[in-house]
């Protein structure tokens, strides 16, 4: 049985959920990028939480996602990121000036 991250539950989560999808037109940021206009219904952390939760808050680590884009950004199994959202977390890295992380080169 999964258990539930309280984290997803707070205020705070909920808030800032709702600001980045707004910011993002509620559309799924990386379909985008191609050209195509999917509503986003998720928000993924870009710097996955559970490893570098100094940038769980921050905006600039969000991205809004339809749900099945967000599916492929994670092994489901493990958790950990694919190479496509390993990309998607160098993109970002490199976009900020930010030394990518060396578990991500």
């Amino acid at each position: 049985m999964k258990r539930t991250d309280t984290f997803y539950q707070s205020s705070r989560w909920k808030h800032l959920r709702s600001v980045i999808l707004r910011r993002d037109g509620y559309m799924c940021q990386i379909s985008r990028r191609y050209g195509k206009r999917i509503p986003a219904d998720t928000v993924h952390h870009v710097f996955p939480r559970e490893e570098f939760p100094e940038y769980q808050w921050q905006a600039w680590n969000l991205v809004s996602l339809a749900s099945d884009v967000h599916n492929r950004m994670h092994d489901r199994v493990t958790n950990a990121l694919t190479e496509e959202g390993a990309e998607l977390l160098r993109r970002t890295a490199r976009r900020r000036g930010m030394d990518v992380p060396p578990q991500y080169k």
